[in-house]
Formats: structure tokens, C-alpha cells, sequence
């Protein structure tokens, strides 16, 4: 049998931090899971994202330690309605207080783009087709 891919993991330095953010994107994290050391959540198609915390990961796995902030290994995109709500997604995204890494533009590719940090400095895009 073929493994199957099935979950995409984070590990946080603050849970509850970085499963607001995701909400910000329209995540539906489960209510009250700020506290726990490992959060799930279902995305559409089938996939879970899931959260653990630096402790959780270490608990399992004595090797592991935390690397740098914002380390630019994890990719996640987020497909936005249209430009406008690129900008807007944006906007609300640094108006709460997260870091904008590229305001948006309109990318030669095709998409107006942008890219915020959530609060452990993993780069999210944000991108919609330009007409």
C-alpha cells in the first residue's frame, strides 16, 4: 500500500499565539484548544493541519530541538476570493499585530500575492488570480 499524504504539522513556540493567526486565515480551530500541546484541525479535502508545541515535539523526540524563528522551510498559501481581498486579508492580518514580509503586488505570474509571518516566522502567502 502507498502511504497517503494526510496531515501537515506545525510546532509552535506559543499555541494559542499561532492558532489565532490561523483563524485570521478562516482556519476552524477547535474553541478552547489555546492551552493544549497538540491541536487538529480538518481542511477541506481530506487533509488536517495540526499544531504541537516545542515541548510536545521534544517529549517524543529527544533529538529534536527548536530551530531559528522563521527557519523558511514551511510553505502554506492561502487561496484568497480575489486581488481586493489579497489586500484585505493583508491588512487585517498586519493590523492585528503580525508581520508583513511583502506587501502585496501584483506578481508577473499572473496573482496579486503577499506574504505575512504567523507568530513563529513561517512565511503564509496570500494570492488570488488577477483577471
Amino acid at each position: 500500500m502507498t502511504p497517503r499524504f494526510d496531515l501537515i504539522g506545525i510546532v509552535t513556540a506559543d499555541m494559542a499565539a499561532s492558532l489565532a493567526f490561523y483563524r485570521l486565515l478562516g482556519l476552524d480551530v477547535p474553541a478552547g484548544a489555546d492551552g493544549e500541546a497538540h491541536v487538529e484541525a480538518a481542511l477541506p479535502g481530506g487533509l488536517r493541519i495540526a499544531w504541537d508545541t516545542d515541548e510536545t515535539i521534544q517529549s517524543f523526540n529527544s533529538g529534536w530541538h527548536p530551530g531559528p524563528h522563521g527557519s523558511g522551510r514551511l510553505g502554506l498559501a492561502f487561496l484568497c476570493d480575489s486581488p481586493d481581498d489579497v489586500d484585505e486579508q493583508y491588512a487585517r492580518l498586519t493590523s492585528a499585530g503580525h508581520e508583513g514580509h511583502k506587501a502585496p503586488w501584483n506578481a508577473f505570474w499572473g496573482q496579486r500575492y503577499a506574504v505575512v509571518a504567523d507568530p513563529d516566522g513561517n512565511e503564509v502567502d496570500l494570492f488570488a488570480p488577477l483577471p
